[in-house]
Order: structure tokens, then sequence, then C-alpha cells
């Protein structure tokens, strides 16, 4: 009966009942020894548009029927598999965008991806600040998920530039939060409640986000290291001189390697056993020169080797493409990548904490992150855990 109900709310191609065409619906990017498996009972529906999806949720909750937003899929903590019988909701169809310059905003349907979101921005001139990681990653889980990523130390999370939100509640209600404006005092902060909250208590459809002018330059510097621990200590003494960077990246040798052979690229460094990627910008080509020189002094300090530093957009893209394909790298060996934040200053402390744990099993466990905001990952490697996965 609801499938009959669904299919008049969304039309018959937009209600999938057959399990082979869901089998993409089922899972995430979470490790397979870490997933959660899915429920049999299921149905996928793709809504067009706000009010089907108020129709669908008022439906659901009428019925008393599970629901489970889907985005892109991109989540490692299992939360878009559905793990009850019930309803996959997923916004992939709901693609509406528009670039308004003279406010600086992005008015951005839920299933738009982060990519395309990029892609128009600059098609207008414009930059989008947060970069949190896969760029498959839609609108409305990069708003349920507040992410972050590797530009949250200078530019912070999806919070920071989400201005408005559009959203249905539960139980089918359509609130409309903010918008085109840079202050808004008025009742109760309801918006910044459901961002974050990861489809608990609304599914987001449609977002404004904030943009901002592009820097006129930028550099990417790669700084080896012999010693991990110089690495990440030399963090809080970037952080405590006067420079911002966009981005400190922390990186093992052994997995940015493996990333670069990975896409047939080549890391830009053979010095070291581990490696801080810088990225900065500014107003002038001179400017970024002379913050790359200061960085070189702090970490120079702190036992780093000789940077390598790459100017143009090809040298940086890289880098970065080395960096961002790190997880899609390491996944088929992978049996865990944790996400531990801590106050930067104290990233020495954990990656020394780590290290006592994986001597006591008789291993190593590899490590990256986003170190100018203290989240590091380590991972857990199949082929480095030997006899000891039962222990762990």
């Amino acid at each position: 009966m609801i499938v009959k109900k669904l299919r008049d709310i969304v039309g018959s191609d937009w209600v999938i009942t057959d399990e082979e065409r869901m089998t993409d619906y089922l899972t995430d990017e979470t490790p397979i020894e870490m997933r959660p498996q899915p429920a049999r009972e299921l149905v996928l529906v793709k809504p067009s548009d706000s009010q089907q999806v108020s129709a669908i949720l008022k439906l659901a909750n009428d019925e008393r029927v599970p629901v489970f937003p889907r985005g892109g899929g991109t989540g490692l903590c299992g939360g878009a598999i559905p793990t009850e019988n019930g309803i996959i909701l997923a916004l992939e169809r709901m693609k509406g965008i528009r670039i308004d310059r003279d406010n600086l905003m992005a008015i951005a349907e839920a299933g738009v991806t982060l990519r395309e979101l990029i892609d128009r921005s600059e098609e207008a001139g414009l930059f989008f600040p947060p970069h949190p990681g896969d760029e498959s990653a839609q609108v409305g889980g990069l708003v349920a998920c507040n992410a972050g990523g590797s530009r949250a130390v200078k530019y912070g999370v999806m919070r920071s530039y989400i201005k408005g939100i559009e959203a249905v509640l539960p139980t089918g209600e359509v609130l409309s939060m903010g918008g085109e404006l840079l202050k808004d005092n008025t009742g109760y902060d309801l918006m910044h409640l459901i961002i974050g909250s990861e489809g608990t208590l609304a599914i987001v459809t449609k977002a404004t986000l904030r943009l901002f002018a592009p820097g006129a330059a930028s550099a990417t510097m790669v700084i080896p290291y012999d010693s991990r621990h110089d690495a990440i200590n030399t963090v809080p003494k970037i952080l405590q001189s006067s420079i911002i960077p966009l981005a400190i990246e922390y990186m093992d040798r052994g997995i940015v390697e493996l990333s670069a052979e990975n896409l047939g690229l080549e890391w830009p460094s053979k010095a070291g056993t581990a490696y801080l990627m810088v990225i900065l910008e500014g107003k002038s080509k001179e400017e970024v020169t002379s913050l790359c020189r200061d960085i070189s002094q702090i970490c120079e300090k702190c036992n780093g080797l000789e940077a390598v530093i790459g100017q143009t957009k090809k040298e940086q893209d890289r880098v970065l493409r080395i960096r961002s394909n790190i997880y899609l790298a390491l996944k088929r060996d992978l049996v865990d990548a944790l996400d531990i934040a801590v106050p930067p200053a104290s990233m020495g402390k954990l990656m020394d904490a780590i290290d006592r744990i994986a001597q006591s099993f008789g291993t190593t466990i590899p490590m990256c992150g986003h170190a100018g905001d203290g989240n590091l990952h380590p991972t857990l490697m199949k082929d480095l855990l030997g006899g000891c996965d039962d222990r762990l």
C-alpha cells in the first residue's frame, strides 16, 4: 500500500523496489569490516522538490515507517545505510543552483554536489571556502554533517558559510530559515540546531551559502621530516605565528606514496618519512613568497628538511589530488579509519599514545589528517595488523 502512495507522490519511475537496482544505495564509504548490514525490506524513493519530500515524510510518519535520507553516500560512519526496513530517500534529483554574484551567495538544492557548487562558483569568479573532501558529496549531506575538511584551519567548517536553509520536519512541515542576509537575530536559532544533526531532526532540502572573492595568489608547500613527531609538533608553532594558512595537512610517507602510485602521479619530495602540506594564499605573488619563506624558517627550527613549493596551478593540483585520493587508495586494505580531534597543541601526545598502542601489538598505525585543526586519522590496515586482528 505504501509503495502505491509513494508512486502517487513522485511517479512510478522514481520509486524502486528491485534490490538489484538499489544496490548502490545500500551502503556508503564506511570500511567493509566496520559497515553495518542493510535491512532487506526497503523501497528507494527519489523526490524532485521539497514538496515531494514533505509528502513522503508525512506519509512515513502516518504509517510509522523509518526514513533514511541519502546524499552522495560519501560518509565513513554508516549514517546513510538503511539498517531497518523502511524508505531510502535519495535527494540526487534536487539539482537546482543559483549564484547571486551581487550578494556573494549560492542557493543550492540538496542534491547539488560539492564539485558542481565549486564549478558554478568559479564560473562566477567566486570561491566557496570549505572543502570537506570527496567532491561527490552533496549539499544536503554537507549541511547535515556540518562537514569540515582541510581548509577548516583558516575558514572554519560548513556552519560558518550557511546563511539559510530549507528543511522538512518528520511530520512534513517545510521550514525556511535565514536567507541572503549577513545578520539575522530573529527568534530562536533553529537553523544551527539542524546543521550537523545528520538527518535526525529534519531533512535539509536547500541551503543558502556564502561565497567569497578568491585570493590572487597561492602556493602549496610540502615539507619533509625524518620524524613524524617533529612534523606534528611543528603545527602549533605555525599556528602561534601571525600566519594563518589555508590548510595544514599531515601525511605519512607510505600513505602518500601509495596514493600517488594509485593515481599514476609522483609525489614531489623523496626526502623524509613524514610530511606537512601547507597551503598559503595572499593578495600577490610577492606576499605568498614571503609567507613561504616564513613557514620554511619555522619548519627548519623544528627539524624540517628542504621544502618543495608548488606555485603553478598544475603543481598545486597534483599535490591536492594525491592528498584527496588517500582514502580511495587505502580503501581496499583498510579495516577502519578513525577520526580523532584534539587541541592542536596536544597532537604530539595523541601521536605518542597511538604509537604506544601500535607497539603493544607489534605493528604500526599509519596516519594522515587535518593537522591545522587537530584532526588526525589513524588508519588500521589489514597487512599491518598481522596476527593481531582478533585482539583489535
